[in-house]
């Protein structure tokens, strides 16, 4: 299920403008760069998943409701069977699939991303959002980039870290990565 950005960048538009607070002051409050902010919430650029886990606590949604526009209900449990978890559309060349989505006020968002082989020949793309994160590789081999720090994993590595550091991954021999993300 590939979710509308368009939708995406109005309903954060809307929390925002409901607080009455500006794109800036809110820029600020989550320690963005204003003018990445902006173009974010432009729809000129995709919002990181970190940034957008970021603007759901701020605003006391869940990620899930944030991205569907449906509100989660399970408070109890959330089971998602094998190759049922609804897919979030975030940025080109990795597929994120979110494990937990109707999970009411989750305290990490688990996704299983994919970065596909044609990462390889990019350069990793960069971001930082407030929080830490944790990546379990389940396939293929990932070359990560944590604060300035490239290290390659394969099946079974694992690496927690900072998420306000600048971070990137992509698939590397000539295969796709898959990995467990969860972001605080």
């Amino acid at each position: 299920m590939k979710e509308n950005v368009k939708d995406i960048t109005e309903r954060v538009r809307v929390l925002r403008e409901i607080e009455g607070i500006s794109a800036e002051t809110l820029a600020a409050e989550l320690k963005f760069d204003p003018a990445e902010y902006i173009s974010w919430e432009s729809g000129e650029k995709d919002f990181p998943v970190g940034a957008l886990v970021e603007i759901a606590s701020r605003f006391k949604v869940d990620l899930s409701e944030l991205i569907s526009g449906a509100a989660s209900k399970l408070k109890t449990f959330c089971l998602t069977r094998a190759g049922q978890a609804p897919e979030v559309s975030r940025r080109p060349m990795y597929a994120y699939w979110n494990l937990a989505y109707n999970f009411h006020r989750k305290k990490a968002e688990p996704f299983i991303v994919e970065a596909s082989v044609e990462t390889e020949s990019k350069p990793i793309s960069l971001n930082t959002h407030p929080g830490q994160e944790f990546n379990y590789v389940l396939e293929g081999r990932l070359l990560i980039s944590i604060g300035g720090h490239e290290m390659e994993l394969g099946a079974g590595d694992c690496v927690y870290y900072d998420s306000q550091e600048m971070h990137g991954m992509k698939a590397v021999g000539g295969k796709p990565a898959k990995f467990l993300a969860l972001v605080f």
